[in-house]
Protein backbone atom coordinates (compact mmCIF):
# COMPACT_ATOMS: atom_id res chain seq x y z
CA UNK A 1 0.00 0.00 0.00
CA UNK A 2 2.74 2.51 1.07
CA UNK A 3 4.44 1.85 -2.06
CA UNK A 4 1.45 2.57 -4.19
CA UNK A 5 0.73 5.37 -1.90
CA UNK A 6 4.17 6.66 -3.27
CA UNK A 7 3.80 6.02 -7.17
CA UNK A 8 0.78 7.77 -6.85
CA UNK A 9 2.57 10.83 -4.83
CA UNK A 10 5.00 10.87 -7.63
CA UNK A 11 2.60 11.05 -10.85
CA UNK A 12 0.78 14.02 -8.67
CA UNK A 13 3.84 15.69 -8.65
CA UNK A 14 4.83 14.91 -12.24
CA UNK A 15 0.94 16.15 -13.59
CA UNK A 16 1.10 19.47 -11.78
CA UNK A 17 4.63 20.03 -12.83
CA UNK A 18 3.18 20.10 -16.39
CA UNK A 19 -0.19 22.31 -15.30
CA UNK A 20 2.46 24.31 -13.89
CA UNK A 21 4.34 24.95 -16.86
CA UNK A 22 1.20 25.58 -19.22
CA UNK A 23 0.09 28.21 -16.70
CA UNK A 24 2.38 30.49 -14.23
CA UNK A 25 -0.02 32.48 -12.69
CA UNK A 26 1.68 33.30 -9.35
CA UNK A 27 -1.43 35.83 -8.44
CA UNK A 28 -0.04 35.10 -4.83
CA UNK A 29 2.82 37.08 -4.78
CA UNK A 30 6.38 35.59 -4.38
CA UNK A 31 8.55 33.94 -2.09
CA UNK A 32 12.64 34.40 -1.32
CA UNK A 33 14.57 31.11 -0.25
CA UNK A 34 18.06 30.76 0.38
CA UNK A 35 19.54 27.49 0.68
CA UNK A 36 22.34 25.28 0.57
CA UNK A 37 22.81 23.73 -3.32
CA UNK A 38 21.06 21.28 -4.96
CA UNK A 39 19.09 21.24 -1.57
CA UNK A 40 14.97 21.08 -3.07
CA UNK A 41 13.53 19.18 -6.01
CA UNK A 42 12.33 21.41 -8.77
CA UNK A 43 9.41 19.20 -8.98
CA UNK A 44 8.65 20.42 -5.31
CA UNK A 45 9.35 24.26 -6.48
CA UNK A 46 6.84 23.83 -9.22
CA UNK A 47 4.11 21.55 -7.56
CA UNK A 48 3.79 24.76 -4.83
CA UNK A 49 3.85 27.28 -7.31
CA UNK A 50 0.95 25.70 -9.15
CA UNK A 51 -0.77 24.95 -5.91
CA UNK A 52 -0.34 28.44 -3.73
CA UNK A 53 -0.15 30.76 -6.68
CA UNK A 54 3.18 32.14 -5.60
CA UNK A 55 6.69 32.37 -7.25
CA UNK A 56 9.89 30.89 -5.51
CA UNK A 57 13.07 32.20 -5.97
CA UNK A 58 15.80 30.14 -4.86
CA UNK A 59 19.28 31.68 -3.43
CA UNK A 60 22.33 28.68 -3.28
CA UNK A 61 24.89 28.88 -0.93
CA UNK A 62 28.58 26.81 -0.66
CA UNK A 63 28.90 27.30 2.92
CA UNK A 64 26.91 28.73 6.46
CA UNK A 65 29.80 30.86 6.75
CA UNK A 66 29.50 32.84 3.22
CA UNK A 67 25.57 32.26 3.74
CA UNK A 68 26.04 34.78 6.95
CA UNK A 69 28.37 37.07 5.23
CA UNK A 70 25.54 37.71 2.84
CA UNK A 71 22.91 38.73 5.45
CA UNK A 72 25.49 41.02 7.13
CA UNK A 73 25.99 42.52 3.73
CA UNK A 74 22.05 43.43 4.13
CA UNK A 75 20.20 40.92 1.80
CA UNK A 76 16.98 40.24 2.56
CA UNK A 77 15.52 36.01 2.26
CA UNK A 78 12.07 35.36 3.23
CA UNK A 79 13.36 31.74 4.15
CA UNK A 80 16.84 30.50 5.16
CA UNK A 81 18.08 26.71 5.77
CA UNK A 82 21.24 26.85 7.79
CA UNK A 83 22.72 24.10 9.75
CA UNK A 84 22.79 23.86 13.51
CA UNK A 85 25.46 26.27 14.90
CA UNK A 86 24.87 28.70 12.51
CA UNK A 87 21.16 28.82 13.49
CA UNK A 88 22.32 29.53 16.98
CA UNK A 89 24.28 32.46 15.86
CA UNK A 90 21.28 33.70 13.86
CA UNK A 91 19.04 33.42 17.20
CA UNK A 92 21.43 35.00 19.33
CA UNK A 93 21.92 37.82 17.12
CA UNK A 94 18.79 38.31 15.80
CA UNK A 95 18.59 38.05 12.84
CA UNK A 96 15.89 35.72 12.44
CA UNK A 97 12.09 35.79 14.39
CA UNK A 98 10.28 34.23 16.13
CA UNK A 99 7.77 31.74 14.83
CA UNK A 100 3.99 31.80 14.96
CA UNK A 101 3.53 27.68 15.20
CA UNK A 102 -0.06 28.04 14.80
CA UNK A 103 0.62 28.42 10.83
CA UNK A 104 2.89 25.57 10.69
CA UNK A 105 0.18 22.66 11.49
CA UNK A 106 2.54 20.04 10.02
CA UNK A 107 4.82 20.71 12.99
CA UNK A 108 3.48 17.33 14.41
CA UNK A 109 4.57 15.53 10.92
CA UNK A 110 8.52 15.96 12.05
CA UNK A 111 10.42 12.97 14.08
CA UNK A 112 10.99 13.71 17.85
CA UNK A 113 15.07 12.72 17.41
CA UNK A 114 15.48 16.21 15.61
CA UNK A 115 13.20 18.36 17.86
CA UNK A 116 14.56 20.55 20.29
CA UNK A 117 17.70 20.82 20.16
CA UNK A 118 19.91 22.59 22.05
CA UNK A 119 20.53 25.43 19.56
CA UNK A 120 16.44 25.78 19.58
CA UNK A 121 15.44 24.11 22.41
CA UNK A 122 11.50 24.63 21.86
CA UNK A 123 11.90 25.18 18.28
CA UNK A 124 10.74 28.39 18.82
CA UNK A 125 13.10 29.59 15.38
CA UNK A 126 13.52 26.78 13.59
CA UNK A 127 11.61 23.67 11.57
CA UNK A 128 13.80 21.07 10.91
CA UNK A 129 14.51 20.36 6.62
CA UNK A 130 17.14 17.40 6.94
CA UNK A 131 18.81 15.96 9.19
CA UNK A 132 22.21 13.23 9.35
CA UNK A 133 25.52 12.65 10.41
CA UNK A 134 29.03 12.31 9.19
CA UNK A 135 30.94 8.82 7.94
CA UNK A 136 33.51 6.97 6.46
CA UNK A 137 32.74 6.04 2.23
CA UNK A 138 34.59 3.36 1.21
CA UNK A 139 34.88 0.98 -1.64
CA UNK A 140 34.23 -2.87 0.10
CA UNK A 141 36.31 -3.76 -2.83
CA UNK A 142 39.60 -1.89 -1.81
CA UNK A 143 39.29 -1.13 1.41
CA UNK A 144 39.27 -3.83 4.16
CA UNK A 145 35.90 -3.62 6.21
CA UNK A 146 37.90 -4.57 9.15
CA UNK A 147 40.28 -2.00 9.29
CA UNK A 148 37.54 0.60 8.53
CA UNK A 149 35.28 -1.03 11.80
CA UNK A 150 38.10 -1.88 14.27
CA UNK A 151 40.65 1.44 13.78
CA UNK A 152 37.47 3.97 12.78
CA UNK A 153 38.98 7.82 11.83
CA UNK A 154 42.20 6.30 12.43
CA UNK A 155 41.92 4.01 8.88
CA UNK A 156 42.16 7.30 7.35
CA UNK A 157 45.85 7.18 8.65
CA UNK A 158 46.33 3.81 7.90
CA UNK A 159 49.59 3.83 5.63
CA UNK A 160 48.20 0.99 2.80
CA UNK A 161 45.26 3.41 2.14
CA UNK A 162 48.02 6.07 0.72
CA UNK A 163 46.73 7.71 -2.08
CA UNK A 164 43.66 6.51 -2.12
CA UNK A 165 41.93 9.21 0.11
CA UNK A 166 39.96 12.19 0.21
CA UNK A 167 40.03 14.46 2.80
CA UNK A 168 36.86 17.02 2.88
CA UNK A 169 37.90 20.43 2.56
CA UNK A 170 35.68 21.84 5.47
CA UNK A 171 37.25 23.12 8.62
CA UNK A 172 34.81 22.32 10.80
CA UNK A 173 34.64 18.88 9.36
CA UNK A 174 38.05 18.48 9.06
CA UNK A 175 38.52 19.10 12.90
CA UNK A 176 35.74 16.95 14.13
CA UNK A 177 37.20 14.08 12.33
CA UNK A 178 40.80 14.46 14.11
CA UNK A 179 39.21 15.40 17.59
CA UNK A 180 36.66 12.24 17.61
CA UNK A 181 39.66 10.33 16.78
CA UNK A 182 41.67 11.90 19.28
CA UNK A 183 38.41 11.23 22.18
CA UNK A 184 37.87 14.82 22.45
CA UNK A 185 35.00 16.86 22.01
CA UNK A 186 34.13 18.14 18.68
CA UNK A 187 33.23 21.51 20.19
CA UNK A 188 36.46 21.73 22.69
CA UNK A 189 38.23 24.96 22.98
CA UNK A 190 41.08 23.77 24.98
CA UNK A 191 44.25 24.59 22.70
CA UNK A 192 46.62 22.00 23.52
CA UNK A 193 43.71 19.88 22.14
CA UNK A 194 42.97 21.66 18.77
CA UNK A 195 46.82 21.24 18.53
CA UNK A 196 47.12 17.74 18.87
CA UNK A 197 43.90 17.59 16.16
CA UNK A 198 46.16 19.65 13.81
CA UNK A 199 49.20 17.09 14.49
CA UNK A 200 46.82 14.78 13.12
CA UNK A 201 45.37 16.25 10.25
CA UNK A 202 48.91 17.25 9.26
CA UNK A 203 50.30 13.69 9.31
CA UNK A 204 47.51 12.77 6.93
CA UNK A 205 48.66 15.64 4.71
CA UNK A 206 52.45 14.43 4.68
CA UNK A 207 51.78 10.70 4.98
CA UNK A 208 48.91 9.71 3.06
CA UNK A 209 48.78 12.26 -0.25
CA UNK A 210 45.03 12.99 0.34
CA UNK A 211 42.81 15.21 -1.90
CA UNK A 212 41.23 17.66 -0.79
CA UNK A 213 37.91 18.14 -2.25
CA UNK A 214 34.00 19.25 -1.66
CA UNK A 215 31.51 18.16 -4.42
CA UNK A 216 33.81 16.17 -6.04
CA UNK A 217 33.85 13.67 -3.64
CA UNK A 218 30.22 12.33 -4.74
CA UNK A 219 31.72 11.18 -8.21
CA UNK A 220 35.00 10.45 -7.22
CA UNK A 221 33.98 7.86 -4.88
CA UNK A 222 31.24 6.76 -7.16
CA UNK A 223 33.02 5.98 -10.25
CA UNK A 224 36.18 4.96 -8.56
CA UNK A 225 39.26 7.42 -8.28
CA UNK A 226 39.41 7.48 -5.16
CA UNK A 227 38.30 4.38 -2.48
CA UNK A 228 37.38 6.64 0.88
CA UNK A 229 36.65 9.34 2.46
CA UNK A 230 35.02 11.39 5.14
CA UNK A 231 31.25 11.75 3.40
CA UNK A 232 27.96 12.96 5.22
CA UNK A 233 25.32 10.71 4.89
CA UNK A 234 22.93 11.88 2.37
CA UNK A 235 25.63 12.13 -0.08
CA UNK A 236 26.55 8.39 0.77
CA UNK A 237 23.45 7.28 0.71
CA UNK A 238 23.73 8.49 -3.12
CA UNK A 239 27.03 7.28 -3.71
CA UNK A 240 25.28 3.77 -2.13
CA UNK A 241 22.91 3.82 -4.34
CA UNK A 242 24.84 4.40 -7.60
CA UNK A 243 27.91 2.11 -6.35
CA UNK A 244 26.88 -1.60 -4.75
CA UNK A 245 30.63 -1.99 -3.60
CA UNK A 246 30.91 1.28 -1.78
CA UNK A 247 29.92 0.79 2.49
CA UNK A 248 29.08 3.25 4.96
CA UNK A 249 30.56 3.42 8.45
CA UNK A 250 29.93 6.27 11.48
CA UNK A 251 32.82 5.48 13.69
CA UNK A 252 31.69 4.69 17.33
CA UNK A 253 34.56 7.05 18.83
CA UNK A 254 31.22 9.58 17.84
CA UNK A 255 30.65 12.43 14.82
CA UNK A 256 29.21 14.84 13.90
CA UNK A 257 24.73 14.66 14.22
CA UNK A 258 23.59 17.26 12.12
CA UNK A 259 20.37 19.28 11.61
CA UNK A 260 19.14 21.64 8.90
CA UNK A 261 16.34 23.86 9.68
CA UNK A 262 14.07 26.37 8.21
CA UNK A 263 14.25 29.66 9.92
CA UNK A 264 12.45 33.23 9.11
CA UNK A 265 14.44 36.20 8.44
CA UNK A 266 13.70 39.02 10.70
CA UNK A 267 12.40 41.42 8.13
CA UNK A 268 10.80 38.51 5.58
CA UNK A 269 8.55 40.52 3.36
CA UNK A 270 6.52 37.39 2.64
CA UNK A 271 6.00 36.35 5.78
CA UNK A 272 2.50 34.39 4.88
CA UNK A 273 4.08 32.63 2.35
CA UNK A 274 6.98 31.93 4.33
CA UNK A 275 4.57 29.84 6.44
CA UNK A 276 2.72 28.44 3.47
CA UNK A 277 6.21 26.75 1.95
CA UNK A 278 7.19 25.69 5.68
CA UNK A 279 4.13 24.04 6.70
CA UNK A 280 4.22 22.91 2.95
CA UNK A 281 7.62 21.04 2.92
CA UNK A 282 6.69 19.68 5.88
CA UNK A 283 4.18 17.51 4.67
CA UNK A 284 4.39 13.93 3.20
CA UNK A 285 4.25 14.14 -0.37
CA UNK A 286 6.41 16.77 -0.64
CA UNK A 287 9.11 15.61 2.06
CA UNK A 288 9.13 12.23 -0.53
CA UNK A 289 9.63 14.07 -3.24
CA UNK A 290 12.50 15.94 -2.03
CA UNK A 291 14.11 13.65 0.07
CA UNK A 292 14.40 11.25 -2.92
CA UNK A 293 16.19 13.71 -4.84
CA UNK A 294 18.55 15.55 -2.31
CA UNK A 295 19.40 12.16 -0.30
CA UNK A 296 19.51 13.24 2.80
CA UNK A 297 17.33 11.84 6.31
CA UNK A 298 13.75 13.13 5.91
CA UNK A 299 12.60 15.33 9.10
CA UNK A 300 8.80 14.01 8.46
CA UNK A 301 8.38 10.64 10.17
CA UNK A 302 6.73 8.52 8.19
CA UNK A 303 8.57 9.51 5.46
CA UNK A 304 11.93 8.79 7.11
CA UNK A 305 9.89 5.06 8.10
CA UNK A 306 8.59 4.42 4.37
CA UNK A 307 12.14 5.45 2.36
CA UNK A 308 13.63 2.65 3.14
CA UNK A 309 10.88 -0.31 3.19
CA UNK A 310 11.20 -2.86 0.27
CA UNK A 311 11.05 -1.93 -2.78
CA UNK A 312 11.60 2.02 -2.23
CA UNK A 313 14.69 4.46 -3.04
CA UNK A 314 16.83 3.79 0.07
CA UNK A 315 15.63 0.28 0.57
CA UNK A 316 19.29 -1.53 3.13
CA UNK A 317 20.75 1.73 2.30
CA UNK A 318 23.04 1.70 5.27
CA UNK A 319 24.35 5.39 5.01
CA UNK A 320 20.57 7.08 4.59
CA UNK A 321 18.97 6.86 8.59
CA UNK A 322 21.51 8.20 10.85
CA UNK A 323 22.12 6.13 14.18
CA UNK A 324 20.50 7.86 17.19
CA UNK A 325 21.98 6.62 20.47
CA UNK A 326 25.67 7.09 20.02
CA UNK A 327 26.52 8.87 23.02
CA UNK A 328 29.85 10.20 21.70
CA UNK A 329 27.68 11.94 19.05
CA UNK A 330 27.39 15.42 19.25
CA UNK A 331 25.90 18.72 17.49
CA UNK A 332 28.31 21.66 16.59
CA UNK A 333 28.14 24.58 18.51
CA UNK A 334 29.21 28.55 17.16
CA UNK A 335 32.22 29.04 19.01
CA UNK A 336 34.14 32.32 16.82
CA UNK A 337 37.19 31.92 18.84
CA UNK A 338 38.11 28.37 18.02
CA UNK A 339 36.77 29.32 14.48
CA UNK A 340 39.69 31.31 14.25
CA UNK A 341 42.37 29.24 15.99
CA UNK A 342 41.29 26.17 13.04
CA UNK A 343 41.10 28.45 10.43
CA UNK A 344 44.41 29.53 10.54
CA UNK A 345 45.61 25.79 11.45
CA UNK A 346 43.57 24.08 8.41
CA UNK A 347 45.69 26.19 6.68
CA UNK A 348 48.70 25.10 7.74
CA UNK A 349 47.79 21.64 7.54
CA UNK A 350 46.90 22.22 3.76
CA UNK A 351 50.36 23.45 3.04
CA UNK A 352 52.41 20.46 5.20
CA UNK A 353 54.47 18.97 2.85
Amino acid sequence: MKKIIKVLSVCLLMLTTLTSCLSNNYENGELYIFLPGEYISDEVIDQFEYEYGVKLYITTFDSNESMYTKLLGGTVYDIIIPSDYMIERLINEKMIQKLDKSKIPNLEYIDEAVLGMDFDPNNDYSVPYFWGNAGICFDTTLIDEEDVYNEGWEVLRNRKYKGMIYMYDSIRDAFMVAEKALGYSMNTDNVDELNEAYEWLADIAKNMDPAYVTDEILDGLIYGEKAMGMVYSGDAALILSENEDMGYYAPEEGTNYFVDAMVIHKDAKNLENAYKFINYISDYDAAFENAIFVGYCSANKEVLRDIVIDGNDFEDNDAYIPREQNENDEVFHNNEEVLKIISELWVKVKNTK
